[in-house]
């Protein structure tokens, strides 16, 4: 019996010849445009006046600082954001990472109650006062960490994600190298002093974007000013929440050696920064300080979305495929920090290979992208495939491979 391919193979070979007669070995081969036009506002370079200068960031009195505008991750302003810092309880923002992970991710819930252990009950320091032996739901544990402060809420956190304190300090410090922090190492949940526990204030910043952007639904329990439990009501230690509206988190810390410090975040006009001042020597120094690098990076800067998530930036062409071509997009959405007055021209240049052969899933890259801005590249992300586009039928298949041959 003669096969279905064998019939079909000459009548194939024949149309290819007339099809590929003049033709350019490069045909199909996605073009990468100087700049993408996804839509009208992001495509067009908007040209401003030159303005001034901006001026240096304020002289600061404290150990270390940064200012981070958060939706484009570029650093405003700072003074040795990479060196090692004493935490204090800095560090219980990245507990309640872990935290939130583990509520995301459905392994505990807002409502389950929590038996506090005598290792909680017995933690020194700030404390939301929780009983040994008594039950304390989730949700309100995790009030006491954010907004007493409370080291015994912490540790019970620790223990009801992970078993025990040391098994989640490990979860803690994976965390912190998936999130890029690599100024940083736990030893500890609730930020006790420890020759090997520190972080830096570029970390610090990094992991306030991540717990801002990735839980939303959670970061609103760090503009709660008070929490009352066992009778007793504490009120939040951020002093910025009284004096600036725009500033909705984020966390205190202070031991004797660290000093002072301060995680804060603002957003005004659509614009949100991060600022991590560390090593200050009063509260209000910590808080003079924050809203100094604040002010300083709204007035001085501002941020724009120029691609969309989602939004098509190019296209390519698909062999073998059940769809000829696949727009190309960015997973996250793009921001552009620059001069205040001073729009640049952004463009996008991109990286694709020669052939991108079906099936494609949506969740791996195809060729990236680099970010330019004024010549100067400022950021380089990978492009996915807008939808997934699944392998073509037996003749489409047997078509390109032929084509391939030439291509």
């Amino acid at each position: 019996m003669i096969s279905t391919e064998r019939i079909l193979l000459p009548v194939l070979l024949a149309s290819l010849a007339l099809a590929f007669t003049g033709c350019s070995r490069k045909e199909g081969t996605a073009p990468a445009p100087a700049a993408a036009a996804p839509t009208a506002s992001a495509a067009q370079a908007v040209q401003a006046a030159p303005t001034t200068s901006i001026p240096p960031p304020p002289q600061l009195q404290a150990r270390s600082f940064i200012v981070m505008d958060e939706g484009s991750g570029r650093v405003l302003a700072g003074l040795e954001p990479d060196s090692r810092q004493e935490p204090a309880s800095l560090t219980k923002l990245m507990t309640a990472y872990g935290v939130f992970k583990a509520l995301k991710e459905g392994r505990i819930k807002l409502t389950d109650n929590v038996t506090i252990s005598e290792h909680a009950w017995k933690m020194e320091g700030s404390k939301m006062f929780v009983e040994v032996g008594k039950q304390v739901s989730v949700e309100n544990l995790i009030q006491g960490m954010i907004v007493q402060s409370g080291n015994d809420a912490t540790v019970a956190l620790a223990e009801h994600v992970a078993g025990t304190e040391p098994t989640f300090v490990q979860m803690m410090n994976n965390y912190a190298k998936q999130l890029g922090m690599t100024g940083s190492h736990f030893m500890n949940a609730a930020g006790m002093p420890d020759p090997e526990h520190y972080m830096t204030a570029r970390d610090a910043a990094l992991l306030a974007s991540a717990v801002i952007r990735e839980f939303p639904q959670y970061y609103k329990w760090y503009s709660q000013r008070e929490f009352t439990w066992n009778g007793i009501t504490q009120q939040n230690r951020n002093g910025l929440l009284w004096r600036d509206p725009t500033v909705d988190g984020v966390k205190t810390g202070h031991t004797e050696t660290a000093g002072y410090c301060l995680i804060a975040s603002a957003k005004r006009d659509g614009m949100r920064l991060v600022s991590v001042v560390m090593g200050t020597d009063s509260m209000k120094a910590r808080e003079d300080a924050s809203s100094a690098l604040l002010n300083y990076g709204f007035n001085f800067y501002e941020s724009k979305l120029v691609y969309a998530a989602g939004t098509p930036l190019t296209k390519v062409k698909i062999w073998k495929g059940a769809a000829p071509e696949v727009a190309l997009v960015l997973k996250d959405d793009l921001y552009v920090t620059s001069q205040r007055g001073r729009a640049s021209s952004v463009k996008a240049e991109f990286e694709l290979p020669g052939s991108v052969i079906a099936p494609l899933a949506a969740d791996k890259p195809i060729g990236s992208t680099r970010i330019m801005v004024d010549g100067a590249e400022i950021a380089k992300h990978d492009l996915y495939p807008q939808q997934a586009v699944p392998a073509g039928g037996f003749f489409r298949r047997a078509w390109d491979t032929m084509r391939l041959w030439f291509h």
